[in-house]
């Protein structure tokens, strides 16, 4: 029996990863990136990677950098004002 109501946003270290990877792209190492977000290329390898979560401080700027929301960040979705 379905309730109508929308599943929620799959939320794992893995699939975080790879919307961080995604926000990367392909132009920047991870060293590069690293740099431009304060963070050694080891420790974004294991965000990419889904061996580590990545901490507050490092997702609102990741935000900032890529203009992605740290709802997108996490779950995939965006957040939209004045709606359910």
């Amino acid at each position: 029996m379905s309730s109508g109501k929308k599943q929620p946003a799959k939320i794992g270290l893995k699939v975080i990863g790879r919307r961080i990877r995604e926000l990367r792209g392909f132009d920047l190492t991870q060293a590069q990136f690293g740099k431009m977000l304060g963070i050694p290329q080891t420790t974004l390898s294991k965000y990419e990677k889904g061996q580590a979560a990545p901490p507050l401080d490092f997702l609102v700027r990741l935000k900032a950098h890529s203009g992605k929301s740290i709802d997108w960040i996490v779950t995939g979705e965006e957040k939209h004002d004045g709606g359910n």
